[in-house]
């Protein structure tokens, strides 16, 4: 197939489906500040090289170095809207699986938490930043941004509304009813996961023939777009000597992004471009194979014996 053609193809997702992806991003978000204290925030003033790291990389480095590998990727392989899309997966936070990976990788999971809540509130301001920046200066994407007319302070007020609100009443809920947060935490984070792969699971099956029919176009970018990701976080922990779990929670964070805020925002406003919405889709499942897969090398890596005995909290 002509990756031409991914444009044309009209995708079956209605405004119910896409006011459940906002419930259920904003549920997932709620789930994830639960976890979340006040000093986790101060743990980055005590502790702060870590997670700066990490955020440079996150939201620098790699929107950067995305923009790169869209000019040089050859335009039979990446037509403009998939070039788009992953500008747009560059540009959002770290994703809500990161945690979880992190600790199975026997990384160091209060530098995930860290980069999680700080990444989130700069996601605010940073996503609609870096995706007019870097897609305007890209020749190929910017006509997609003139096209829909594309104002940052309008995707500033979706992804607010959607990750800072249910934050700050996640967070506030684990500091006044501390013993509720704690009985609520656990099954409250499984409902909202599971709410969420049950909306996407059901836009999978919708899509699913348009899906088989395109994703061998976009599986070999995301693959090389998500491995530049992996080795951005791990390259920026090793020149920056990190101890070795920071290097491992650096890495995942910046690896796993939050592709469904991404495919939110495709439907809100690129109309869900083909291009756009593919490579989003695909990198959410992708980014979780990898994650998955990366944490079993690292799991299986010796750490230093200073390292060994080290703290691993829960998730």
């Amino acid at each position: 197939m002509d990756p031409a053609v991914i444009d044309q193809i009209h995708l079956n997702f209605n405004q119910k489906s896409l006011l459940g992806i906002n419930a259920a991003i904003a549920l997932m978000m709620l789930g994830v500040s639960l976890d979340l204290k006040l000093e986790d925030f101060k743990r980055i003033l005590v502790s702060p090289k870590a997670p700066a790291i990490g955020l440079l990389a996150q939201f620098i480095l790699l929107p950067a170095f995305t923009f790169g590998l869209t000019m040089i990727l050859p335009k039979s392989m990446l037509i403009p809207s998939m070039a788009m899309g992953m500008i747009l997966v560059a540009s959002c936070p770290g994703g809500n699986l990161s945690n979880i990976i992190t600790y199975l990788a026997k990384g160091n999971c209060a530098v995930s938490i860290s980069m999680t809540a700080i990444s989130s509130c700069a996601a605010i301001f940073m996503t609609p930043l870096n995706l007019a920046i870097w897609g305007s200066l890209n020749p190929n994407t910017a006509p997609i941004l003139q096209e829909v007319h594309l104002s940052p302070s309008d995707v500033f007020v979706t992804i607010f509304v959607i990750l800072g609100i249910p934050m700050a009443i996640g967070i506030t809920l684990s500091k006044v009813f501390p013993n509720l947060a704690n009985k609520v935490r656990k099954p409250f984070k499984i409902f909202s996961l599971s709410v969420f792969m049950l909306i996407v699971l059901g836009a999978l099956l919708a899509n699913w023939q348009n899906f088989i029919n395109v994703v061998g176009l976009v599986a070999l970018a995301v693959f090389i777009h998500n491995a530049l990701a992996l080795t951005l976080g791990y390259t920026s922990g090793h020149l920056a000597k990190l101890p070795v779990r920071d290097k491992r929670a650096v890495a995942i964070e910046v690896g796993i992004q939050n592709s469904a805020l991404g495919l939110l925002l495709v439907f809100n406003f690129f109309g869900g471009l083909g291009g756009m919405a593919i490579v989003v889709a695909w990198w959410g499942i992708w980014h979780i194979i990898a994650g998955l897969v990366v944490s079993q090398i690292f799991s299986r890596s010796k750490l230093p014996p200073e390292e060994e005995d080290a703290d691993t909290c829960t998730v």
